[in-house]
Formats: C-alpha cells, sequence, structure tokens
C-alpha cells in the first residue's frame, strides 16, 4: 500500500512542472490516444519514447514510476496468463491437445501488458508533476466551456482532486491501523486467501471510520471559510499560457502524427 503513487505530487522545478496544469492535461490526453491507436506491439516504441523523454524532462525518480505498477503487478499477470489462453493463432509453439500456445498469443499478451504499462506510468507523471490545486483549476478551465449546459465543473473538478489527494492519505491511514492491528497480535500473513482476506476486516471497518470522519472535517472546514462553490471564487495564482506550454504541445501533436503516419504506411 505505501507503494501506490497515484494522487501524490512531488515537488520539483523541472520544465514539466513548470507547464501549465491545462497543457499537460492536453497532453496526457493526446499520450492516451496514442496509446490506445497502436495494434503492433513494436509501435509502442513511439509512447514508449514520448515517455522516457517527459520523465527526464520532469527530473522524477524512476522508482516512483516502478512503484506505481506495483499494485497493479497481479493484475498483469492474470492477463498475460488469460491472453496466452484464449488468443488463437496459427504458429504453434506448443500443443498439449487441449491447449495450443501460438506466437499471436504471446505476442499478443506482451502487446496488452506493455499497453497497461505504458497508461498507467503516464496517469502516474500527471499527478507527480502537478499540485492537487493546480490540476482542479485545470480540470476546471477545460471544462467551463460545459457550464453553458449547466454542467457543474467546478463541482466536478474538485470532487477528482479531492479524491485523488485521499488516496495517499487513506494508505497512510491503512498502513497505522495495520500496524496497530499487529501490535495487539493480528496475523495479516499466514493462512489461506479465505482467511487473509478475512483478516483485512480490522482494517477495513476502522478505515471506513476514518474516512467519513475526515470528509466530515473536510466539510466543515471548507464552510468555516466561506466556500460555497465556484461562483466569485478567485485564485492566487492565474494560469497562464506560455512559449512553453505551446512547444510542448507542438511536441506531443508530433508525436501524434508520427505516429498516424508510420501505422497508416506500415
Amino acid at each position: 500500500m505505501r507503494d501506490i503513487t497515484l494522487g501524490q505530487y512531488v515537488a520539483g522545478n523541472s520544465v514539466i512542472h513548470k507547464l501549465d496544469p491545462r497543457t499537460k492535461i492536453a497532453m496526457m490526453i493526446l499520450y492516451i490516444a496514442m496509446t490506445f491507436l497502436v495494434k503492433d506491439i513494436w509501435f509502442l516504441a513511439i509512447p514508449f519514447v514520448y515517455l522516457v523523454i517527459e520523465l527526464v524532462l520532469s527530473g522524477i525518480s524512476l522508482k516512483y514510476i516502478l512503484n506505481s505498477l506495483k499494485p497493479i503487478r497481479f493484475l498483469l499477470i492474470l492477463m498475460f496468463l488469460l491472453n496466452l489462453f484464449f488468443t488463437k493463432g496459427e504458429n504453434v509453439w506448443l500443443d498439449l491437445g487441449f491447449w495450443k500456445l501460438t506466437d499471436e498469443a504471446v505476442l499478443q499478451s506482451f502487446f496488452l501488458s506493455i499497453r497497461i504499462v505504458l497508461l498507467v506510468a503516464g496517469a502516474s507523471m500527471l499527478t507527480l508533476t502537478t499540485s492537487p490545486i493546480a490540476l482542479t483549476d485545470g480540470l476546471e478551465k477545460l471544462l467551463t466551456p460545459l457550464k453553458i449546459f449547466h454542467f457543474p465543473a467546478h463541482e466536478l473538478a474538485m470532487m477528482m482532486t479531492i479524491a485523488l489527494r485521499f488516496v495517499p492519505t487513506l494508505m497512510d491511514e491503512s498502513e497505522k491501523i495495520r500496524n496497530a492491528q499487529m501490535s495487539r497480535g493480528a496475523d495479516f500473513e499466514s493462512g489461506n486467501i479465505f482467511k487473509r482476506v478475512k483478516s483485512m476486516i480490522p482494517i477495513l471497518i476502522p478505515l471506513f471510520v476514518s474516512s467519513f470522519r475526515k470528509a466530515d472535517d473536510l466539510a466543515i472546514a471548507m464552510e468555516s471559510r466561506c466556500y460555497h462553490g465556484g461562483d466569485g471564487r478567485t485564485r492566487m495564482h492565474q494560469l497562464k499560457f506560455r512559449k512553453e506550454d505551446l512547444f510542448a504541445i507542438l511536441i506531443t501533436l508530433l508525436f501524434v502524427a508520427a505516429l498516424i503516419v508510420i501505422l497508416v504506411l506500415f
């Protein structure tokens, strides 16, 4: 649980950190689109190179990205095995009668696993380089045109950011509860899987109680500061596009265009 990096922000002074949050959100959307456009494992090299460049420019340690992948390692293994068993193909590597291991199944398994790794790593880069307040302001600004349809842009952006912000907080809280239960003799490691799941109840119940308490405290704190939504709300730091933002968007669009050209040609 300590390895979950989604929602964490690592302060820095890099080029990526200084970008406008709207620029980083747009870059993330284009990166996701670029990843889903790829239908062949070899072409995943393009979003991979883009992610590596962003990682280098941000100055974020590779440890954070690797930690973001730990919570999904079992999902990756399960997807890999399922694709090995259920993907059919012509080039048979191993024939056991009831199951055939094919070249296509292996490539498909690696392809989907790498795609998920790239998506999770890219999403972690957004939260690692963007503070919750900046992320809220960026989301609200991007959703502002929808207000003509009475869309609650500010409220939605606030809820999403609070949810992301409380992920590491709840993880720390669950770790404290777990350590407290272990000091009282609780055992979370031994036994079969059903016993281990049942042993998590002493952690989940206090965690839910603590979550509702924190939500209530946050609501009282917001009301005591006269918070009544986004109408008339001012900001200490106004969002402004700079030449670096334009350059970052153009580089991302260049990667997308290069990928489309390569897919059309090959």
